[in-house]
């Protein structure tokens, strides 16, 4: 096993800073939502941002190399993290940074294939190993990270039963759906589905497998994907599921789902905080007593 893990908190979110009627949001966190990167947004107790949570179930599952995906105008992850007290916090976790830059003529950066990119560029050393890659702005168990991270496969990602996400159904609806061969390997991730894709991917007890964005990837064999994805034609970024799908295409059995069930907190929009917020209390009640 290879302990190396990338965490993406470079997105600047135009969804998070969408205003929301003053009752929407408490008003001590309107300023995070505003501001802050999602990921850094005071969550927890004692405003412990979110980032605090992923990190201490990153360290449960057994993960010690962290490259934190950051963006060149925002360095509150850095300057938090590089403070003695939170280093003390996640002593068992090499925290390292790689920044992710906004193109001349861009607003934001170019998605999170590039941010990958700048990522294992900046991690040499990762040449011939595996690594796990995920959002900084969802809240995965220790269990999901830790299939990632005991799993033999070249390349894996964790296959979620949509009927587990606790979202609303109209949100359920937009998120990507897997299809995959009779063996577990990944043939496909559908974005926003249609009803008839939905009921092809389907298995024969009618789960329905999404992507929540965790991959497990071999550092060779997505390295040259990540150079060459295309932009999306639409939102005009490179975009990771569509490097994973390279893969696939240069070899049908290259990347292996693994089923799970549970729910993935995430904090999107900012109608997600409140939402977040309570999960942690009820999820992580002697917290930031004992961590």
């Amino acid at each position: 096993m290879h302990p190396n893990i990338v965490i993406l908190a470079g997105g600047v979110s135009s969804r998070m800073r969408k205003m929301l009627p003053a009752a929407a949001l408490d008003p001590l966190l309107r300023p995070d939502a505003e501001q802050k990167s999602k990921a850094m947004i005071g969550v927890g107790d004692n405003s412990r941002p979110f980032l605090d949570y992923l990190l201490h179930n990153v360290a449960a599952a057994g993960y010690r190399h962290v490259v934190m995906l950051i963006g060149e105008k925002d360095m509150s992850i850095r300057e938090y993290y590089e403070d003695r007290d939170a280093a003390a916090r996640f002593k068992s976790l090499n925290i390292r940074y790689a920044i992710q830059p906004i193109p001349v003529g861009r607003q934001k950066p170019l998605g999170t294939a590039e941010a990958l990119w700048h990522a294992l560029k900046a991690t040499p050393e990762w040449r011939g190993q595996s690594f796990t890659v995920c959002n900084g702005d969802n809240l995965y168990s220790p269990t999901a990270l830790r299939l990632m991270l005991e799993d033999t496969h070249d390349n894996a990602m964790i296959d979620y039963d949509r009927s587990a996400l606790q979202f609303p159904p109209e949100r359920i609806a937009q998120f990507a759906v897997i299809q995959k061969e009779a063996a577990g390997f990944l043939v496909d991730i559908i974005e926003k589905p249609s009803l008839e894709e939905m009921a092809r991917v389907a298995d024969i007890r009618g789960r329905i497998g999404v992507s929540m964005n965790i991959f497990r990837l071999s550092c060779n064999q997505i390295l040259p994907c990540l150079e060459t994805v295309p932009l999306h034609p639409i939102r005009q970024e490179k975009e990771l599921p569509s490097a994973v799908k390279m893969i696939v295409a240069q070899n049908p059995q290259a990347v292996f789902t693994i089923p799970h069930a549970e729910h993935v907190p995430d904090l999107t929009l900012q109608s997600d905080i409140l939402p977040v917020k309570q999960y942690l209390q009820r999820e992580f009640k002697n917290f930031h007593k004992r961590f």
